[in-house]
């Protein structure tokens, strides 16, 4: 009954000091455990003289390998210097006993927890003056160990060694053996609590992301500076001041190659090139962004469409906003400014002699209607009024000698009244009541009706300006403005 009051009490004592610890040897390790405690013998352990042993203290040492946590080899000793329970005459006895087993830790944590050990050895007891008697036996321990550090923790045990009787007239016992030590854990591997590779003691950054790089004393590296450590970051090589993601990837809203953070011009419209700050370009200056621009070179001052392609509302080649004359009817050749070469020569004809003379206005015969081809010549000399709204005009209607002069002077005065109907339909804003219409048959004839060929030339349309002042001044003004600034050229001088 003492035995088992004994070994009870020792396991709730083990179980107690199983307190939390925020340590342990990891790894394959020796454990080293010098031990002290107190040997509880069996009554019917006794010596030659019959007399029961004295309880008394147990010195010792537990010493192990253990490949695993959860298990391992142990060698157990020990010695309990004692007497006979006595109270005369009592002989001094040394009780030894060791033993090699098994170690099982099957709840092990970090911070250690309860053990049982199982093993086989043998016992001796050596009196004073009597023979030495040999046991042997079978060892059975409980306890817990529990981590103080890494290396150095604290072992209580309750340990049973049974006799096992070589002989049936021998009778069978338990001793029990209760007491702890601090136990010592060698070659275990250095911890390395956030598994950076560098181990705990010498490591200056202990709580590092798991996967993280970390310098020599572990300390997480972050080399492109984006505050994502490497091994972490999937974008190893980010511009310095990009915003990235969590994976240290940076971000690029507008997709237009420049990351976000460093792009100072964050809302670029998708397709357009940007320079080194994110900023789109407009090589053309266009207005449409190059990237989208589908003219790239579109000269300065033309008007484009949304495609930064320039318009060109006549079909003149000559687009518009660098066109001067934007309304120049198809087909007509053009100069530079987009304006018809014939346009060009007849204003230089009104300059030179306050009149235009047409000679390809051609009618139905004998009648006051105009065929089609003499539209693009009325065309070129209605473009020229246009430019000229202060000028009086009289359209004049001459015909050849071929006739009488009375019919003549009838369908010449027809002729200059439908000119005038064309010019006034196709150009509106001509002003109607600066321009009257005119037939002098055929009194004013050019040369000779001698010919065919002179026929043609009396036959006419003449454009005359009633208010040469007008002419005058602008003639004037063109002159000093070639004079002085060398621009533009002096178009009063015939071609």
């Amino acid at each position: 009954m003492r035995t088992r009051n004994h070994v009870r009490a020792l396991a709730v004592a083990a179980l107690l000091a199983a307190a939390p610890a925020a340590a342990e040897p990891l790894g394959s390790h020796f454990e080293i455990t010098p031990f002290g405690g107190f040997t509880i013998f069996d009554p019917k352990m006794k010596a030659y003289t019959g007399n029961a042993l004295k309880d008394a203290v147990n010195v010792g040492a537990r010493v192990g390998w253990l490949p695993k946590p959860w298990w391992g080899i142990e060698l157990a000793g020990g010695f309990t210097p004692t007497s006979e329970d006595v109270a005369q005459n009592a002989q001094d006895t040394n009780y030894y006993h060791g033993s090699a087993g098994l170690i099982f830790t099957p709840l092990n944590k970090r911070n250690g927890g309860p053990f049982i050990y199982v093993g086989g050895g043998a016992a001796r007891l050596t009196p004073t003056i009597s023979p030495h008697i040999n046991l042997g036996s079978l060892e059975v321990a409980g306890g817990a160990r529990v981590w103080l550090t890494d290396v150095v923790g604290i072992r209580i045990e309750a340990r049973d060694i049974h006799y096992m009787p070589k002989y049936s007239y021998q009778e069978s016992h338990d001793n029990i053996i209760v007491g702890g030590g601090l136990t010592v854990a060698l070659g275990a591997t250095p911890r390395d609590t956030d598994g950076d590779g560098v181990p705990d003691k010498r490591d200056k950054c202990p709580n590092t992301p798991k996967g993280a790089k970390v310098d020599t004393d572990g300390c997480p590296i972050d080399s492109d500076g984006d505050k994502v450590f490497d091994g972490l970051d999937q974008c190893p090589n980010t511009p310095h001041g990009c915003t990235v993601d969590a994976k240290g990837c940076p971000g690029d809203a507008d997709g237009d190659g420049v990351c976000d953070g460093v792009d100072q011009c964050p809302d670029t419209p998708k397709g357009a090139t940007v320079d080194a700050k994110g900023c789109p370009m407009d090589s053309d200056g266009d207005g449409v962004l190059d990237g989208l621009d589908k003219c790239p070179n579109t000269p300065k001052g033309c008007t484009v469409d949304s495609t930064g392609c320039p318009k060109d509302s006549d079909g003149d080649g000559v687009c518009d906003g660098l066109d001067k004359c934007p309304n120049t009817s198809p087909d007509l050749k053009v100069d530079a400014n987009g304006c018809p070469i014939e346009l060009v020569e007849k204003e230089t004809e009104l300059l030179d002699t306050g009149m235009i003379r047409l000679h390809d206005v051609n009618f139905e015969t004998n009648k006051a209607v105009l065929t089609p081809d003499s539209f693009e010549s009325l065309d070129i000399v209605g473009q020229v009024l246009l430019k000229w709204p202060e000028l009086r005009i009289e359209v004049g209607g001459h015909t050849d000698s071929r006739g009488s002069d009375k019919a003549n002077q009838k369908l010449s005065d027809a002729r200059a009244n439908a000119v005038l109907d064309y010019l006034k339909g196709k150009y509106p804003a001509l002003k109607p009541d600066q321009y009257t219409a005119k037939g002098y048959g055929e009194s004013k004839p050019l040369v000779p009706n001698t010919s065919e060929l002179n026929w043609a030339k009396n036959r006419r349309v003449e454009f005359v300006v009633q208010n040469k002042d007008v002419l005058r001044r602008e003639i004037e003004r063109r002159r000093l403005l070639n004079k002085n600034d060398g621009a533009p050229a002096d178009t009063t001088k015939k071609k």
